[in-house]
């Protein structure tokens, strides 16, 4: 093998463990994005958390 496919392989294997982790996270930040939402978190300018207004 040359360098070109090691690197290619070394790239193939490290997107695959990285889409691992985020299909195993997934759970966990979609529960993270529902308590954001219920504790009134919104981006924005009118975010109350932000402006200092809570």
């Amino acid at each position: 093998m040359n360098a070109k496919r090691i690197l290619v392989a070394e790239a193939v294997l490290l997107g695959g463990v990285a889409l691992a982790v985020l299909v195993a996270e997934f759970p966990g930040i979609v529960r993270e994005v529902r308590l954001w939402r219920m504790a009134g978190f919104r981006p924005g300018p009118g975010n109350p958390l932000r402006a200092g207004r809570a």
